[in-house]
């Protein structure tokens, strides 16, 4: 328990006036306001406070007291308060209205731009469906003028016409001179080792051309109406490469010391699928 330092009336040493004792000044309500507040904790601060204990507990009671009637005032004014709400809220029945005009109005607004962000977001996915539709005929486009390019170049090589178009000339032809020097060296090289026959880079070329047309024909749906019409074209070309494998097999087949371009030749048959084609010509040399 906390020591407070009172006289009492059995102290020889009190004086018989207290007067003279310091007034104890009034407790600071901000002491009480702590939300850690502890009364053991508090008291013990006030071992030099100069006062009775019965004093300090007559100060904690009116005190307390004190309290109470300041929340019974608080309360009551509240409660005349909240009675008196209904009466000051007569007469806003039509702000009430007015304000509920005005939600009801926003709430129109809110589904109108709703509606017409619906509308757009549809129109939207329409032109990028149709943008989407647009490029993949482009993409048709590009393979269909290849296919009729690469057409081109094979008949001008394979010195065949179509659809009434004439053999280009020499200095228009697409082989770049590099490769036809390389031809020439191929065709130097193999006389000189006993092998006769055409240049197999130069038939090798043809063959992959002609598949590579084949597979754009393909990509593009071989019902394609520009790809039905150019079946006649495909079909000449490919007929006279074969024709050249036949003449050039029949060569190397005739000669020495031409394995490894038999290998290669018969090669160029099974990517045309036509290795019967292949075995067909060896069976009428094998029988001569």
């Amino acid at each position: 328990m906390s020591k407070f330092y009172f006289g009492g009336p059995t102290d020889p040493n009190s004086s018989d006036d207290e007067d003279n004792l310091p007034y104890p000044k009034a407790l600071p309500r901000s002491d009480f306001l702590s939300p850690a507040f502890s009364a053991p904790t508090y008291l013990s601060t006030l071992s030099n406070r100069h006062q009775t204990l019965e004093d300090l507990r007559t100060d904690l009671r009116e005190r307390s007291q004190a309290l109470s009637k300041e929340l019974l005032d608080l309360v009551n004014t509240n409660y005349e308060q909240f009675l008196s709400l209904g009466s000051d809220l007569m007469g806003g029945e039509e702000k009430v209205e007015d304000v509920r005009v005005g939600l009801l109005g926003f709430k129109r607004g809110v589904e109108d731009v709703r509606g017409k962000v619906r509308e757009r977001k549809v129109e939207v996915e329409g032109l990028l469906e149709e943008k989407k539709e647009v490029s993949r005929e482009i993409a048709v486009g590009r393979k269909l003028l290849e296919v009729d390019g690469r057409l081109e170049e094979l008949e001008e090589r394979l010195m065949v016409s179509s659809l009434g178009r004439s053999v280009q000339g020499q200095d228009e032809d697409s082989w770049s001179e590099s490769e036809e020097d390389e031809d020439e060296d191929e065709d130097e090289l193999a006389q000189s080792a006993g092998v006769g026959g055409p240049s197999t880079k130069k038939l090798q070329r043809l063959v992959m051309d002609c598949l590579h047309v084949e597979r754009l024909a393909s990509s593009v749906g071989e019902d394609h109406p520009f790809i039905v019409a150019q079946q006649s074209r495909m079909v000449r070309v490919r007929n006279t490469i074969l024709l050249d494998l036949n003449a050039a097999l029949k060569t190397i087949a005739s000669g020495e010391a031409a394995k490894s371009k038999m290998i290669t030749m018969l090669g160029l048959y099974r990517h045309l699928g036509a290795e019967s084609e292949a075995i067909k010509v060896l069976k009428d040399l094998k029988s001569k």
